[in-house]
């Protein structure tokens, strides 16, 4: 009861909300706790967030195929987009959900590179614009959130360059509503800066 009543209170007292949020987990993590994933989603989809970027950091993409069934729940609750290895499924409809596993920051801005290259285009043409018309991931997350005691990954390198980061203690199958309104509760007391 007393939880529920924590929970409460965080919830009533948050204002401002980020538009897009990234959460950030090892592949020992999800696997110990596949359907807490879908639990995630679910809360932010709640919570009115505009979009969803897990990124499941693993050298082995193969080593995944037990926690698959649990990622793919998510295609019932919202706009699933799955990226792994070179293939994409898209599942689902409502608030869009990018689950990218294994993937590489730098590999991302490297095959932008190459595909820039390989259309002709000229040095003094390249600018962030178009840098980021051709990058995979779009999405610039307000707010990534790592969980549990691994390091973060090069993941969306790009793109997060300006986000907020929330390092939890709490281990991925620990991490609860209440540590996700906590979160939420730091960032809406940060003053966004966006590099200046």
């Amino acid at each position: 009861m007393i939880h529920w009543l924590y929970e409460y209170q965080l919830r009533r007292k948050l204002e401002i909300f980020p538009r897009h949020i990234c959460f950030m987990i090892a592949d020992h993590d999800l696997a110990a706790c596949p359907e807490k994933i879908v639990d995630v989603v679910s809360w932010c989809r709640e919570l009115g967030i505009g979009g969803v970027t897990v990124h499941i950091s693993t050298p082995d993409i193969s080593s995944m195929a037990s926690s698959m069934p649990g990622i793919q729940k998510i295609g019932s609750i919202a706009l699933l987009h799955l990226h792994c290895g070179n293939t994409t499924e898209v599942s689902g409809s409502g608030m869009p959900v990018f689950v990218a596993i294994g993937k590489s920051g730098r590999e991302e801005i490297c095959a932008c590179i190459r595909e820039l290259a390989k259309t002709g285009v000229a040095p003094e043409d390249v600018d962030e614009q178009l840098i980021e018309a051709h990058l995979t991931f779009k999405c610039e997350p307000d707010l990534v959130i790592k969980t549990g005691e691994s390091h973060l990954t090069d993941f969306l390198i790009w793109q997060s360059v300006y986000s907020e980061l929330f390092f939890s203690d709490v281990n991925w199958k620990l991490f609860r509503k209440t540590d996700f309104l906590r979160a939420l509760r730091d960032y809406q007391f940060r003053t966004r800066r966006f590099g200046i």
